[in-house]
């Protein structure tokens, strides 16, 4: 369980296909406080921990999780958001995330509105009707805000903060983007299905 409250950002140091991708990601956490084993979102992505390093760890990815998220666009030198799994106590500063994706939507929008950039994202057809205005989102591991829907396109807003503190500062038009629906939205729109 994560919170979508990105705290650190991480570089893709090196990439090997060995039937499974695996990445090495350089970081900023103290990593002889990480565990093999652990669950570390990169990009919004729930990733295990395979080995350490001083100041990187390695992760394994499945040809499922590539293909159903924008991991095959991962490049070295690529920075991606990260955050360590939710420990009992921590500060609820997002909303509940997993860190499964539900699919990749397309930033087809970036619009400057005074310190704050306004993005435009089109989400798959099949996720778009569990995106409501006010409601939340996970984009690249980061809890967002709706604004605006219309149809399959739907509005962030982020501030100077956020696009400092996440890889939201490098926006751009065309960006493949990891998208989770809130789950809470998801197990409404199940139980109106079986109403």
């Amino acid at each position: 369980m994560f919170t979508g409250i990105v705290t650190d950002i991480g570089t893709i140091t090196e990439l090997e296909q060995q039937g499974d991708l695996r990445a090495r990601i350089k970081t900023a956490y103290n990593t002889p406080g990480i565990d093999i084993g652990a669950s570390i979102a990169s990009d919004g992505v729930c990733l295990t921990v395979i080995a350490l390093g001083e100041d990187w760890y390695d992760v394994q990815i499945s040809a499922e999780t590539v293909s159903k998220t924008n991991l095959d666009r991962w490049t070295v030198g690529k920075r991606v958001n990260l955050e360590r799994a939710l420990k009992v106590g921590d500060e609820l500063g997002g909303h509940i995330v997993s860190g499964h994706v539900d699919g990749v939507a397309e930033v087809v929008a970036v619009l400057d509105e005074g310190d704050s950039t306004r993005v435009t994202l089109r989400a798959p057809k099949d996720l778009a009707r569990f995106i409501a205005p006010k409601g939340s989102v996970a984009l690249n591991g980061t809890s967002l805000t709706v604004n605006d829907v219309d149809g399959c396109d739907f509005g962030i807003n982020f501030i100077p903060h956020t696009k400092e503190v996440t890889t939201w500062g490098d926006v751009g038009i065309g960006d493949r983007v990891n998208l989770e629906i809130d789950t809470l939205a998801r197990y409404v729109a199940r139980l109106a299905e079986m109403s």
